[in-house]
């Protein structure tokens, strides 16, 4: 049978996750990066402040250990497991929230490590070509040809049996394929951004409880801290787009959280308050829905190409890992039905797999619509539900619930 050969666009998270999982397949995977190989110690900063700290839970370990449970021993040694929720108020006092009756958690991971891991563990893969310094151009889907341009300015057109597009939020395969399907497409900005501070060490250690997440909740705005292995911890500012344009300088900047963070101010440091602020960017936050996710048999999309969320699940990621377990998933099914006894989807015929393809978009987009949806409310309840009495009384029911009846 003539060697099948997939494209991936895009070496995130995501894309080298699924490079690895391809490869598995017995598929030829060249994958495709516009930046660097951040690997490389000249090219650390491109990963460094580009977003908010990451959030692993079992949805995304368990695509990992159906790879490799190797590799996700290696992901559980790099992560701070967050056992609940620490409430910070005004006066200083902290409300320690667990997030399951029955231990259940997530993990505070660091990009810059998670992202270096799976690019090693695609490098690996005898049957992967990682090309870095890439930028995708074009695409003829129908005809299985990608464009890019590489760092000399070189046109570079290869083949493909299956582009997939890991892209990102602006994917440009999402594009193509709008182009070619008539697919239902949504993106909305929310009113909020987001900016980024570091708080240090004390004394050598964690300067809080670090296997909590921390949350200063004020209503309309807060503040984040999440835990990370150099025992520092990354904090988040998220508020009203209106709130930022009032704070004008440094001054304003260290009064705003005296006022309204007065223990994460002593922890994280006046100066250092007054120059990330001016230092680091101020991101924007925005969600996409869209279906279908893939163009017959020949090119689907994942994360957040199909399905970009804000991050207050904490599932933005995760849900990007379990596509891929998904797409997987779908594809062995339908291999087995011609198959039993083979693990190499590669086999599966173009017809095969536009009717895999389309099961996967069909049953995926549904799931993956209502955690966009989950990550929009879980917003309000991180930043003003949490000290509300009535949530509180909620939360206890349904804990109480679990015990006595933890299978319904």
């Amino acid at each position: 049978m003539p060697e099948r050969t997939v494209v991936i666009v895009g070496g995130g998270l995501v894309g080298s996750l699924a490079a690895c999982y391809f490869a598995k397949r017995g598929w030829k995977v060249d994958l495709y990066e516009k930046r660097p190989d951040i690997r490389l110690s000249e090219n650390a900063h491109l990963v460094e402040h580009r977003s908010i700290n990451l959030a692993i839970s079992e949805r995304g370990f368990s695509a990992l250990r159906k790879l490799d449970p190797d590799l996700e021993l290696a992901v559980k040694a790099l992560v701070v497991p967050m056992h609940g929720r620490m409430i910070h108020s005004r006066s200083g006092e902290q409300i320690s929230q667990a997030y399951d009756v029955f231990g259940r958690h997530i993990n505070s991971v660091g990009r810059s490590a998670l992202i270096r891991l799976l690019l090693d563990a695609a490098s690996d893969c005898p049957r992967a070509t990682l090309h870095f310094c890439h930028e995708f151009v074009d695409a003829d889907l129908d005809a299985g040809q990608v464009t890019f341009l590489d760092s000399s300015g070189n046109c570079k057109r290869v083949q493909a049996d299956l582009v997939v597009g890991a892209d990102g939020a602006y994917s440009k395969v999402r594009q193509r394929m709008m182009a070619k399907v008539k697919m239902n497409y949504m993106q909305a900005y929310i009113e909020h951004g987001y900016c980024e501070f570091s708080m240090p060490p004390v004394g050598g250690d964690y300067a809080m409880n670090p296997n909590r997440l921390h949350i200063w909740p004020r209503g309309s705005f807060m503040l984040i801290a999440l835990p990370n292995m150099d025992k520092t911890f990354t904090c988040t500012l998220f508020m009203p787009w209106a709130q930022f344009e009032q704070v004008k300088s440094s001054d304003d900047i260290e009064e705003f959280f005296r006022t309204n963070f007065p223990d994460a101010l002593r922890l994280i440091g006046r100066e250092t308050v007054r120059a990330e602020y001016a230092r680091n960017p101020k991101g924007s936050l925005m969600y996409i829905k869209c279906t279908p996710y893939t163009y017959k048999g020949r090119a689907v999309i994942l994360g957040d190409s199909a399905h970009a969320m804000v991050p207050f699940y904490g599932q933005g990621m995760n849900c990007g890992f379990e596509d891929v377990e998904r797409l997987d998933e779908t594809m062995l099914n339908a291999l087995a039905r011609i198959n039993p006894a083979s693990s190499n989807t590669c086999e599966l015929t173009d017809e095969q797999l536009h009717q895999a393809l389309d099961e996967y978009s069909h049953t995926r987009t549904e799931d993956a619509s209502a955690i966009v949806d989950l990550a929009l409310e879980n917003y309000v309840e991180m930043r003003s539900r949490v000290v509300d009495f009535g949530y509180l009384l909620r939360k206890y029911l349904e804990g109480l619930l679990h015990r006595v009846a933890p299978s319904r």
